[in-house]
């Protein structure tokens, strides 16, 4: 029957509640096996906090240290964590069945960019009126794109209808 945490985050000081704990000092060093309340004791005598570090040991592991530090470092670690993380978005380029080839090459260099930039594209395809009698000139566009973007994208979704229009998604290597 081991006790879990209170709250959200370590027990500190008097919430540590069983008869036996582990100690690290605040210089790193273990004491050995004592009393919560011994350990306590001690943390005040050196004017620190006594911080439950794990809590489904045997005995648990408790450390002296300052929380206010301790939560201060917790805190700039996750914001550190977040400024690292990219979210991805979806970029959609739309190109027609009998795009022109300047057009084309504009629609490339945007959709290259996306892509280094670590977004996926999802290219859209839109036939309209009689182009829907003639889909394999679309299913061409769609192989061109995906030939040409072959070496730093891989087909997440490939072509399909939905509708008047083919969709395809091509994410990052």
């Amino acid at each position: 029957m081991q006790a879990q945490p209170s709250r959200d985050g370590p027990r500190v000081n008097e919430e540590i509640r069983v008869p036996q704990v582990r100690l690290i000092d605040q210089d790193g060093e273990m004491q050995g096996v004592m009393t919560a309340r011994e350990a306590v004791q001690r943390a005040y005598a050196v004017g620190l906090d006594l911080l439950e570090i794990s809590p489904n040991a045997d005995p648990p592991v408790v450390k002296i240290l300052d929380f206010g530090k301790y939560k201060y470092e917790l805190q700039k670690k996750k914001n550190e964590a977040r400024k690292k993380q990219k979210v991805i978005e979806i970029k959609e380029i739309k190109v027609r069945p009998n795009i022109d080839e300047n057009d084309y090459q504009v629609k490339m260099r945007a959709m290259k960019s996306f892509i280094e930039e670590g977004d996926k594209v999802k290219v859209t395809l839109r036939f309209r009126g009689r182009e829907m009698a003639h889909q394999d000139i679309g299913i061409r566009v769609l192989e061109r794109i995906r030939a040409e973007l072959d070496l730093t994208t891989k087909v997440e979704q490939m072509p399909r209808m939905e509708n008047r229009q083919m969709v395809m998604v091509l994410s990052p290597k």
